[in-house]
């Protein structure tokens, strides 16, 4: 196992928001993939207020290789009134910017894009002034569509890692099917989408600049690079920590390649710092703050 480098720290959760908000997510039986994916960020984000909140139950239908989220072949049922909760406990946040991923649900015939649908709009049928950002599996045509409808400020989607790696992804997920939804959301009329990368999984230079290249030949306006980090002995261990100077770099050759906004450095996230991405974005123009190149 690689050492970890210096500029590898995580903050631990504490103060008194991040207790009010861990007392709301409790009180209204939601899920955040802060937790769930033992995500780095979670002390810096609860403590300033934010959570990305995650849908559709906390069992996975898939089984990546990098991801910590607990796995089955069927997931947990449904939870009728969870859009209902997430509108209210966004509103007891006071969040004027939220943030919705969810879990892979293969074994949904509509593989949860209705659910998504609902929640986005009980977020904004009770807070109309809060931006509401969602992080989607692969949904394809006849899926889509119910989440484009509902109006989502931004749709995002992940292609994880450079196409030479995809095998660490379960084998129902795919660069070209990831790039095919996020060519879809464009397509259907979303104003700014994203993607991620996963770095220090093995990957090459030119690799990363040709799935920006990609990511680009489908118009994605905001582009995330982070530094993957191993959750847990069963997944696949860090092959490179990448220095923060290179995260510097790859941010100014994305800029080159068009990104209206990116977001660089070894703990950012697809929903890290989400608000001030959608700022900058929306703005057509980068966002300033940590983690923010």
């Amino acid at each position: 196992m690689l050492r970890k480098p210096e500029w590898i720290r995580v903050k631990v959760p504490s103060g008194e928001t991040w207790q009010e908000v861990s007392a709301i997510l409790e009180r209204r039986a939601l899920h955040t993939v802060c937790d769930e994916a033992r995500c780095p960020n979670k002390g810096e984000c609860w403590g300033a207020g934010t959570a990305t909140f995650m849908i559709l139950g906390d069992t996975c239908t898939r089984g990546c290789r990098f991801c910590a989220v607990a796995t089955a072949k069927t997931g947990r049922p449904l939870v009728p009134e969870e859009a209902e909760q997430l509108a209210l406990a966004v509103e007891e946040l006071k969040l004027k910017y939220a943030v919705i991923t969810s879990v892979d649900r293969d074994d949904l015939e509509d593989r949860g894009s209705h659910h998504f649908a609902r929640c986005i709009r009980a977020i904004k049928d009770r807070n109309p002034k809060v931006k509401v950002e969602v992080l989607i599996p692969d949904f394809i045509e006849g899926e889509i569509e119910a989440v484009i409808e509902a109006q989502p400020d931004v749709m995002a989607h992940n292609i994880e890692t450079v196409r030479s790696l995809q095998h660490i992804r379960d084998r129902r997920a795919s660069y070209e099917k990831s790039l095919h939804t996020l060519y879809l959301t464009k397509k259907l009329g979303t104003s700014l989408t994203k993607s991620s990368l996963l770095l220090g999984l093995g990957e090459q230079v030119d690799e990363v600049l040709t799935a920006m290249d990609d990511l680009r030949s489908v118009d994605v306006d905001v582009l995330v690079l982070g530094q993957y980090l191993q959750p847990g002995p069963q997944q696949v261990p860090v092959a490179q920590y990448i220095h923060p100077d290179q995260f510097k770099e790859y941010a100014r050759l994305g800029r080159e390649k068009g990104f209206k906004t990116v977001v660089a450095s070894p703990f950012a996230r697809t929903s890290y710092h989400a608000q001030e991405a959608w700022n900058a974005g929306a703005a057509g123009r980068e966002p300033g703050g940590e983690g923010m190149l």
